[in-house]
């Protein structure tokens, strides 16, 4: 029964863009201060739990967008993504971190960004906050844009590697 009702909360998280727009409206209309991060999350691993919980204590509401199949495959090679769209926005969607998870399938999320005018934007460190896609965009609606530190020799493409190189041993 457990399973039955964690799977619906996570289908619950998961909204298109129009759903996300009214939404986000209407929590801001409430005074809630909304963060907003993206990124692939291929093979979820500690290092995006920990960035995620993070990216969270900046507000009240976490919004998470990660990149569509096509965008993932653009970004990263022809070999990625590991784990479909749909299986992504499922695991992004149970974490207790995430408020809503969304999908977009341009390169950057600036669109998103532009439309959900977030109070914060995240990303990781390895960003410098001028270089972040809606930085200038967020902080001229009067928002702020921070980075989180990343969890140390954390990272999907040291983890294929490293599964890449036990394959090759066995």
């Amino acid at each position: 029964m457990r399973t039955r009702r964690t799977r619906a909360l996570s289908r619950s998280k998961i909204k298109s863009l129009a759903e996300l727009k009214k939404i986000i409206y209407r929590l801001k209309s409430q005074g809630k201060r909304v963060v907003f991060t993206n990124g692939c999350f291929d093979l979820l691993h500690w290092g995006h739990v920990k960035y995620l919980e993070e990216a969270k204590r900046k507000g009240d509401i976490l919004v998470v967008a990660i990149n569509s199949d096509s965008s993932v495959r653009r970004l990263k090679g022809k070999f990625r993504p590991i784990i479909p769209q749909k299986d992504r926005l499922l695991t992004i969607a149970g974490l207790e971190s995430v408020n809503y998870v969304t999908a977009f399938k341009e390169d950057t999320p600036l669109k998103i960004i532009k439309l959900l005018n977030p109070d914060i934007l995240i990303k990781g460190s390895d960003w410098q906050k001028n270089n972040i896609i809606g930085s200038s965009f967020v902080q001229g609606q009067g928002g702020n844009v921070f980075t989180i530190k990343l969890a140390k020799g954390r990272s999907t493409t040291s983890l294929i590697e490293k599964i890449a190189k036990s394959l090759q041993l066995s």
